[in-house]
């Protein structure tokens, strides 16, 4: 467990940059019958940079000096330099800039980062930094066309472009990460989803969105579609593997393919003080690690503890950690680098994304703004991080500080 006044963290960049604000689209399922499969992604952009405006009127629009949004397939309704498109569509001032950006699963993640370092070294003061995915329209890795060297040159082993593959690799490699683990693991996110939004935990980050189909008419979206409640162990134990024949992953321990966007709103701290913008957490440190292609679940590992390394921190001063599920062999895999159990309350206390779906580029925009409302929630704990799995093999990170905390250390 975490220590009751860990040591306060070492700056890694010379203003404190803090996250005001974070909202997301509820997620749909990337389906032709989905929620969103007759909308555009740039809308579900459009609207959450939209609500962030919305929620904090003090903030004047040409005070934003920037905009990141990425998404993982740059085409189509979710090309475009996404970045300066919605900002436009968003009804920003035109003097407001904009830009993509993509690190695959870690796109809107890398766009805090890049927009953070940006504040901290005094460039910007106020940034929206998110992601966005249709995964029903852009299917991942859909018309991309890899080098043939990668094969031909054995740079990567053959099945490392396929996730689902690289997570049974994940089993091969480490035999303590059995199904039975990974089962267990995907039904406790599903019984977390469902205990956070029947205490309405959930739904004060999601923003509605309308939605248009042409046989049904008009609709409005407010709930996560992906969810299974009460989905239980027996239920699980026999899904098929369709990563490989007699395999261990399942549709029970994968995120669903999802549709969504999700924003935040990033500032200087003497500048959220001077517009009188909340302060939810300060940005504390952030890494980036890579690791094989073919055990791309483990990229979360190395990552940590550069990132830890970075602050003067141990997991040991960590209270609460939001992990994105990409599988639950992936997370497990993490568990067991740090020694930390299966169900300890600090990892996803509101389930992940096995439950409410992974719109790769949008979910590390997604993790910080279920961390902040944790913080809020506890303000014993001091530190707490986010971290994902990337494809092509890395892993990304990033340490908060709880501005909330009430322990010993705060009062000194």
């Amino acid at each position: 467990m975490p220590s009751t006044s860990p040591a306060p963290a070492r700056s890694q960049h010379g203003r404190s940059v803090v996250f005001v604000d974070g909202v997301r689209t509820p997620f749909g399922r990337a389906r032709t019958d989905g929620l969103y499969a007759h909308t555009r992604a740039d809308d579900l952009a459009v609207r959450t940079v939209r609500e962030l405006l919305r929620r904090h009127p003090q903030l004047p629009p040409e005070r934003v000096d920037d905009v990141a949004l990425a998404a993982t397939t740059q085409q189509g309704d979710q090309g475009l330099t996404l970045g300066r498109t919605v900002a436009m569509l968003a009804g920003l001032p035109p003097t407001v800039p904009g830009f993509a950006i993509d690190r695959m699963c870690a796109g809107a993640m890398t766009a805090v980062t890049t927009t953070a370092a940006a504040i901290g070294v005094g460039a910007q003061d106020v940034t929206i930094a998110g992601g966005v995915e249709h995964m029903g329209h852009h299917p991942m890795g859909f018309d991309a066309e890899p080098n043939p060297r990668f094969l031909a040159e054995r740079l990567v082993a053959p099945d490392a472009l396929n996730m689902g593959v690289t997570a049974e690799n994940l089993h091969d490699r480490f035999p303590e990460l059995t199904k039975e683990r990974a089962d267990a693991y995907g039904v406790a996110s599903q019984e977390r989803y469902a205990a956070a939004l029947a205490s309405g935990r959930i739904e004060p980050d999601l923003v509605p969105v309308a939605l248009r189909d042409p046989e049904r008419g008009w609709g409005l979206a407010t709930a996560d579609e992906p969810p299974r409640p009460g989905t239980t162990l027996a239920a699980v134990a026999d899904l098929p593997t369709p990563f490989r024949p007699g395999g261990r992953v399942t549709a029970a321990t994968s995120a669903p393919l999802t549709d969504g966007a999700a924003s935040c709103l990033l500032a200087a701290e003497d500048v959220a003080e001077e517009l009188g913008l909340p302060v939810r957490m300060r940005l504390v440190s952030f890494a980036y690690a890579g690791v094989e292609p073919e055990v791309m679940g483990l990229g979360p590992v190395p990552a940590t503890r550069r990132a830890l390394e970075r602050a003067g921190l141990t997991i040991d001063d960590v209270g609460l950690v939001e992990i994105n599920e990409a599988f639950a062999v992936q997370v497990l895999s993490f568990l067991d680098a740090f020694g930390i159990a299966d169900d300890d309350p600090r990892v996803n206390p509101y389930g992940g994304a096995i439950a409410v779906g992974h719109p790769l580029a949008s979910s590390g925009v997604r993790l910080m703004t279920q961390l902040a409302r944790q913080f809020a929630e506890r303000p014993d704990v001091r530190y707490g991080l986010t971290t994902m799995c990337v494809g092509l093999g890395q892993g990304g990170t990033v340490v908060w500080e709880n501005p909330h905390f009430t322990g010993e250390e705060a009062a000194r």
